[in-house]
């Protein structure tokens, strides 16, 4: 594949799961990929060689997405390598499910500053740096932001939230040719998911018999519809939620 030739993208989060599949995908396509961090400097380089190996261009940028500095010098890096900026996919997000009672501050002002504020300013710098072609702008979100889950009340209003802004920024950001859509994954296979041990095998013996393709997700697949919104093949496309789920309703 090539429809990503001479193309720049930005990915949040890169450094494992969702996020790393997505990077090495748009790669193979024929972007330059930024991969994004927070912290785990030692994944966030073993995408980019992983990337490089198959020929393709890639740098790791450390950068809290919920830090204003940190954005800045996401994009400063970004322009300094590869001069312009075409794709933003917004993937880092943090969760933690929890029955009612044990909801804290913290952990509210944590997931939303990350999940929903981080994605908001991530944007904000974005439409500086887009060309005059304009950009895709890809949104993670969830299938728990329209499906009652449970224990994840703060996690579900993020998602929503991000659904939200997903419509509103789809519409004002049309006129400059920036497109915004959302990838609404269900339950995908990832370090995070594997992480979860016991709470994740139930998850996913409750998901399976509800899912019509009759398995979970691979981060594969939700990177797939990613390279689709990040392509001209979707240039009659913005503010929408697609949802990436096997078919779970």
């Amino acid at each position: 594949m090539s429809e990503l030739t001479g193309k720049v993208a930005i990915v949040t989060g890169a450094s494992k799961g969702i996020g790393a599949a997505i990077a090495k995908h748009l790669a193979a396509a024929g972007a330059s990929v930024v991969v994004n961090y927070a912290s785990s400097h030692v994944d966030a380089d073993k995408v980019v060689a992983e990337i490089a190996a198959k020929g393709g261009k890639a740098i790791a940028v450390q950068g809290d997405v919920a830090k204003s500095a940190d954005i800045k010098r996401i994009f400063e890096k970004t322009k300094a390598n590869y001069g312009r900026l075409d794709i933003l996919v917004n993937n880092a997000g943090v969760y933690s499910f929890m029955p009612l009672e044990y909801v804290t501050e913290a952990e509210f002002h944590r997931e939303f500053d990350i999940n929903v504020l981080g994605m908001i300013l991530m944007i904000q710098e974005a439409v500086k740096h887009f060309g005059p072609q304009g950009g895709s702008v890809i949104n993670l979100t969830s299938v728990v932001s329209a499906n009652a889950l449970p224990n994840s009340v703060i996690y579900s209003a993020t998602k929503a939230a991000i659904d939200s802004l997903t419509r509103v920024l789809g519409a004002e950001l049309g006129a400059k040719k920036i497109r915004v859509n959302a990838i609404a994954p269900g339950l995908t296979a990832t370090e995070g998911v594997a992480a979860m041990g016991e709470t994740a095998k139930q998850f996913e013996a409750a998901i399976i018999p509800q899912t019509p393709l009759g398995r979970i997700g691979e981060a594969d697949d939700i990177a797939r519809v990613a390279v689709f919104l990040a392509s001209d093949q979707s240039a009659w496309i913005t503010g929408e939620r697609i949802v990436a789920s096997g078919g779970l309703r």
